[in-house]
Order: C-alpha cells, then structure tokens, then sequence
C-alpha cells in the first residue's frame, strides 16, 4: 500500500513562511507527478501546485511569486516553501501523488494517492 505522509503545517503570522514537506514510497516517486492542494473550510479543495517528474513547476495565480514547489528524488520528497503567507492561505494542505506509465501490455496508467492533509493557518 503506497503511503503519503505531509508534514510542516502549524500557525503562523501574516508575512511569515513555513515550509511543507511531502514524503512517499520510493518505489513510485520518480515515476509519479506531485501536487499540493488545498481546502479551505466552506470552499473546494484547490490545486495551488505542481511538480511533472521531470521537475516543471506549476503554480496556481494566486501563489505565484510566493510559493515554490521543489523534489528531492533522493529522499522520495517534494516540498512546498511558503513565504509571504496571508491570511487568505489559511487551509488543510493536501498531497497527491499521481503514478503514471505503460503497463506490460502497453495501456497507459494512472494512479492517485492522497495525504491525509496539514493544517495550515495564517493569523496574527
């Protein structure tokens, strides 16, 4: 069974960072695009970032600028650095990993696991 385990959220003020840490089975991470989402209470869930596994960068417009998505393929991890954090940050922050490739019969795949999530909260 593949695990997602998320790490790094906690409390912070306005204009402050945190960093978020993502980490799963080392069997599938270098095969797998990762993506950070997130939910605010009484909103959908949103993807704020991306990360192809190649390392191309996606970011939603809202962080742009902000946040940065990053792998550590040696340690099976993608992070996600937060400066500048608003208030309007504040949610449960979700990991995806999505698994793709070409089965043995030659059909493409794709698997989706997910984190149980981080609380992140932006408050003075």
């Amino acid at each position: 069974q593949v695990q997602v385990v998320e790490s790094g959220g906690g409390l912070v003020q306005p204009g402050g960072s945190l960093r978020l840490s993502c980490a799963t089975s080392g069997s599938i991470f270098s095969s797998s695009a990762m993506y950070w989402y997130r939910q605010a209470p009484g909103k959908q869930r949103e993807l704020v970032a991306s990360i192809s596994t190649g390392g191309m960068p996606n970011y939603t417009d809202s962080v742009k600028g902000r946040f940065t998505i990053s792998r550590d393929n040696a340690k099976n991890t993608v992070l996600l650095q937060m400066n500048s954090l608003e208030p309007e940050d504040t949610a449960v922050y979700y990991c995806k990993v999505v698994q793709s490739g070409v089965s043995m019969y030659g059909n493409l795949y794709a698997y989706d696991y997910w984190g149980q999530g981080t609380q992140v909260t932006v408050s003075s």
